[in-house]
């Protein structure tokens, strides 16, 4: 155990993957662990910051949407039962819990400034084209619905395949499908020129 504690950190040792070492990490938490909770929080935080902050455009609600999550992951951890990845059904939670959070707000007061705000996400690999391609695919993304968000951000952002989306969207995967098509002609008009041949 003390082993796991001093390598969670690092990058996994030869022969581990990093789903194998979230998958200790958690077996971990499900014994009351707090420093494998902390690791696997600090792994999720980026990761799920970014993919709420797509959905629901208001850091409060970010945050909330978050820290919620990841109670449940504290208090739940003994429900996963590996039918899925584990990353798989945290994005589902949050998804859920951002849902519940849009749910309770009024709607009708959508972040206007959402789509010029500057990431606080660091792009050290990326080049300017790429940021600027991003903030345009971004400011685009946000004149969607939440769900059809999700899928676009799951998608592009966390290059996950259709069938693990609709296991975190708990809907068909024809549903995703669907839901990608219209999305993405949203956003090859909104986009235009040659970063719809992108979409």
């Amino acid at each position: 155990m003390s082993d796991l504690r001093s390598r969670a950190g690092a990058p996994p040792q030869r022969g581990r993957t990093p789903r194998e070492l979230e998958l200790e990490l958690l077996q971990l938490v499900v014994r009351g662990d707090r420093t494998a909770f902390e690791q696997l929080y600090r792994l999720y935080h980026p990761r799920l910051t970014r993919f709420l902050m797509n959905l629901v455009h208001r850091p409060p609600l970010v945050e909330e949407a978050l820290d919620d999550t990841m109670m449940v992951v504290w208090e739940r951890a003994d429900t996963f039962n590996g039918a899925s990845k584990l990353s798989t059904w945290i994005f589902a939670i949050a998804f859920r819990k951002a849902m519940k959070a849009l749910r309770r707000q009024d709607l009708a007061l959508e972040d206007e400034a959402a789509s010029s705000r500057v990431s606080d996400d660091p792009l050290p690999d990326e080049d300017l084209a790429r940021a600027r391609t991003r903030g345009l695919l971004l400011a685009a993304m946000a004149e969607l619905s939440p769900t059809h968000r999700a899928v676009v951000d799951l998608t592009y952002f966390h290059e996950m395949g259709y069938r693990e989306i609709a296991e975190i969207l708990e809907c068909p995967v024809d549903t995703v499908k669907t839901r990608m098509f219209h999305a993405r002609r949203h956003l090859k008009r909104a986009l235009g020129g040659e970063l719809a041949d992108w979409i």
